[in-house]
């Protein structure tokens, strides 16, 4: 009787006062909106304030730049000077152990060992072994940490570099940028914390796709923006022909509130996420133009980067921009160079594919260190598995192609916590197996996560009943390359 009398007395109805209920929750979303980290959505007891490490962080700042396809470790870090001499000779069964292939080298009669086209030579204090085809990178072995023994279960492509870009072989999960993004926030409240530059080389090329910057389970928000390789960097972020920025903040004040309603009525909180991308985009408005403007660097810093960092959409471009980019607080910088796939070719393929990267990745370094934000920035360099150290196919005198190798292959890491001038971990004579120091794809995602402040087993997003982290079930960090 007494609940009759509240309903008639004051028209309340269970769902007239949960709505009034979701309504103070919608205004809480619009507040933040002026504190976008006071809350974290999706948290469970492993989450903290955005913003808020774990620990003291070693990095601020990651640039991945993801050498998409595949570069060989053989003609690039790995000097194995045993297959020159072993050159056609099949490849020992005491060695390769029955192990996995794909199915392009799998029918073969033979594997005919085949060593590198190109000469090696030391560099640097650390005495590291680089090829001749990237005589700038040789400059700045001192200040990189050469992981030589990095491996995975993928022998394919996409799951390989969706496992590299995820730490899953299966998409839909989200991904290193958004796992940050997730874990630490913006550092700069006028752009994303989680950027994406694509570029394409000059060699056969594998595809990159938006599952690689995906906010998987998380929020929206944390998803990957990406740049696109014109002039306007970010489509469709320009006000419209007509309309101003004043027209744009009062369309923007009324889209709010009209997704404040819709919250209250449904309460789905990917609402609360779309008014957050609005206000993003909003400020984003003033700031890109700004840093996408490479035309205002000074001249020796283009000659530093090569007369290529002009022309929007090229590698050369893209680490500048993603120097500039860094250094204005973007957490996370993921740059994808495609073309490194060298089934057949090697010889003529890989060397445009160095040409293409080798001074302007050795420029980002050396222009991070002279500004003082190397230490603060972690640089990544290497892609989603190795190289075989035999031929694909029938091997040729005047060229030759190498198949997927997962047991072993070699990435680098600069500035940002790691050990410089080191080389971490020891391959066979073969190039073949790993005789020291394994790093596993989750060690390598714990290790990157650590440098940034956070533990990997706590950084954690509750879905479907599971909580789920970067590394899974597995991964533990590399403690020998910590500075």
């Amino acid at each position: 009787m007494e609940n009759e009398f509240i309903k008639q007395r004051f028209h309340v109805t269970r769902r007239h006062f949960l709505g009034k209920m979701s309504l103070g929750l919608g205004s809480v979303a619009l507040g933040s909106l002026l504190i976008p980290d006071l809350f974290k959505s999706g948290a469970d007891e492993g989450a903290m304030l955005a913003g808020l490490p774990h620990f003291a962080p070693k990095a601020k700042r990651i640039i991945y730049l993801f050498q998409n396809g595949a570069p060989s470790q053989l003609e690039s870090f790995d000097y194995k000077p045993l297959l020159n001499k072993m050159a056609g000779q099949d490849l020992p069964a005491s060695i390769r152990m029955g192990q996995r292939l794909t199915g392009m080298t799998s029918g073969q009669a033979s594997f005919p060992l085949v060593g590198s086209h190109f000469s090696f030579k030391q560099y640097g204090q650390s005495g590291a072994w680089v090829s001749e085809i990237f005589p700038n990178m040789a400059k700045i072995v001192d200040d990189v940490c050469f992981i030589k023994t990095m491996h995975t279960e993928a022998i394919n492509h996409d799951p390989a570099l969706t496992f590299m870009q995820s730490g899953a072989q299966q998409g839909n999960r989200p991904s290193m940028g958004a796992w940050l993004s997730y874990g630490l926030g913006s550092e700069n409240k006028n752009l994303p914390a989680f950027c994406v530059l694509l570029s394409r080389g000059r060699g056969n090329g594998q595809g990159v796709y938006s599952k690689l910057w995906t906010n998987g389970f998380l929020d929206s928000i944390h998803q990957g923006v990406q740049f696109s390789s014109s002039e306007e960097r970010v489509l469709y972020l320009k006000d419209p022909q007509g309309r101003d920025r004043n027209g744009t903040r009062k369309m923007l004040d009324n889209l709010a509130e009209l997704n404040a309603m819709n919250y209250q009525e449904f309460g789905d909180p990917e609402t609360q996420t779309r008014i957050q991308q609005y206000e993003m985009a909003y400020r984003m408005q003033t700031a890109v133009p700004e840093l996408s403007d490479l035309t205002q660097e000074p001249d020796h810093i283009i000659k530093m980067y090569g007369a290529d960092c002009l022309v929007p959409g090229t590698y050369a471009s893209n680490c500048l921009l993603a120097r500039k980019l860094s250094e204005s607080g973007v957490r996370f910088v993921q740059l994808y160079h495609q073309g490194w796939d060298q089934h057949g070719n090697m010889v003529g393929e890989m060397p445009l594919q160095a040409e293409d990267v080798d001074r302007s990745t050795a420029a980002l370094v050396m222009d991070l260190k002279q500004r003082g934000l190397l230490d603060e920035t972690l640089v990544i360099w290497g892609g989603e598995f190795g190289r075989t150290n035999y031929c694909q196919g029938k091997l040729s005198k005047e060229n030759y192609g190498r198949d997927h190798h997962p047991r072993a292959y070699t990435i680098w890491m600069a500035g940002g916590g790691v050990k410089p001038g080191l080389v971490y971990g020891e391959t066979d004579e073969f190039g073949y197996n790993i005789v020291r120091d394994p790093v596993h794809v989750n060690d390598f995602h714990a290790t990157v996560l650590h440098l940034m402040g956070l533990n990997h087993e706590q950084l954690t997003y509750k879905h479907l009943g599971r909580r789920y982290r970067l590394t899974d079930v597995a991964g533990k960090v590399v403690s020998g390359i910590l500075a």
